[in-house]
């Protein structure tokens, strides 16, 4: 059965809503298609327990003129800020590392970074070749003096402050842009009641059809027809919000194919991988006043840190997070499996009589067929003209939104709701 509508916006993820909101807030007939059973995309928080879990985008990123925070505002949303200085870390062996070893550390990881920093300017006024943020790290560090243990400490450091932030390993970070973008000043801060409140206020009064999985998007001069495994929609304009996982996939075929520059920045992008481990335990046995419990593996990137959500919940539950390929590896196993992972860890910090948890919840955000990752980067080769390319629309028939189009924000939710605005502007200023 075909229908037919002014604009079909693909995701009803925040850039999906957040675009079509504003179309049908300019007189346009908008109908949204999800794959999904619910709303939200990466924004997922599960209900299934007593209190609202976020199994995917947790924190708002900086308060200060964050878009998202008029949203929050029209809400009356409860918002509870993370002090990142609350932060409990552990050695190898489960020893709590006294705080001028970690102030030390947090020094010596400054200091790597502005030699980077001091690389990278010497190597793009050779002209070189971008490399892998890894191989540039190991230039910097050839000529420090580091122990095995300080080795590892770094490496902690590494993978907490960097590879957890852009969901992927060092060797497939750009050196020449992997910090690229922009930041709000401000807390980060969390959602007691859930972050899929924004959710539900940005879909109010929209048209939106769920469990539509689309398989072909056909575009010519006379518009879009959209073929789904239900329906076929008609529509002069269509606002495409595939995360960029999907797009790399090539999950939904394009009818022609896009721009060659378009699959190029597509291919040359990262999607990366954060997942996470929910644990709700029977009683709280660390320490309560901390926020983060950071644990130093004794493989790199693995278990480096819990986030205690009793604070947060009035609920004994931390949260693990794994991200890159050991985010990726453990997306194989079986949630026993993934569970004994993470108690080995806990109990090499607090014995043995750590009991098991009570429920827990598991993240395989790459396995995910609607998502195919946590959210991007800007892979080794790849350059925000990429990101700048996928954003284009094609002709006036397919626009382009989602977190991996906003150059200032990638990988935030408020990039989402950016670029959902920002291609609603578009269609609108087309008339």
């Amino acid at each position: 059965m075909s229908q037919s509508t002014d604009v079909v916006v693909i995701g009803a993820g925040v850039a999906g809503l957040a675009a079509a909101s504003k179309l049908q807030a300019a007189g346009w007939q908008v109908v949204v298609l999800e794959a999904r059973d619910r709303i939200g995309g990466r924004v997922f928080t599960n209900r299934t327990w007593e209190i609202p879990v976020e199994l995917g985008a947790t924190w708002l990123h900086g308060t200060e003129d964050n878009p998202l925070m008029e949203l929050v505002q029209q809400c009356n949303l409860k918002m509870q800020v993370t002090n990142y200085d609350n932060h409990w870390l552990y050695d190898t062996k489960g020893k709590l590392v006294p705080d001028n070893i970690q102030e030390e550390l947090e020094d010596c990881l400054d200091d790597v970074l502005e030699e980077l920093d001091t690389l990278r300017e010497h190597m793009e006024d050779g002209d070189e070749d971008d490399i892998s943020l890894q191989d540039a790290l190991e230039i910097v560090l050839s000529h420090w003096k580091l122990s095995p243990s300080q080795r590892r400490e770094l490496d902690y450091a590494i993978a907490a402050e960097i590879e957890h932030e852009y969901a992927a390993d060092c060797r497939e970070l750009s050196c020449y842009y992997w910090d690229e973008g922009e930041q709000f000043e401000g807390d980060d801060s969390l959602f007691p009641q859930g972050y899929d409140q924004l959710v539900e206020h940005l879909a109010t009064g929209l048209d939106i059809r769920l469990q539509q999985i689309v398989q072909q998007i056909a575009y010519s001069d006379a518009g879009v027809e959209v073929q789904c495994d239900r329906a076929t929609l008609q529509a002069a304009h269509a606002v495409i919000t595939l995360p960029l996982g999907v797009l790399k996939s090539n999950a939904v075929a394009f009818s022609p194919a896009l721009p060659t520059r378009k699959q190029t920045a597509i291919q040359r992008l990262g999607m990366g991988t954060l997942n996470k481990l929910v644990l709700h335990f029977p009683s709280v046995f660390w320490e309560d006043e901390a926020e983060v419990l950071g644990c130093i593996p004794k493989t790199r990137g693995e278990w480096v840190e819990f986030y205690n959500l009793h604070r947060v919940t009035g609920q004994p539950i931390l949260v693990g997070f794994n991200a890159g390929s050991y985010g990726r590896n453990i997306e194989t196993w079986t949630d026993s499996e993934t569970v004994a992972a993470a108690m080995q860890v806990l109990r090499r910090v607090y014995g043995a009589a750590v009991p098991d948890p009570l429920k827990t919840l598991v993240t395989r955000w790459t396995a995910d067929p609607f998502a195919q990752g946590a959210y991007s980067f800007i892979a080794k080769g790849a350059s925000p003209k990429d990101i700048e390319a996928l954003a284009k629309p094609v002709g006036d028939r397919l626009f382009f939104a989602g977190e991996a189009t906003s150059r200032k924000y990638a990988a935030t939710v408020h990039g989402a709701l950016l670029s959902g605005w920002r291609e609603a502007d578009r269609i609108n200023n087309l008339h």
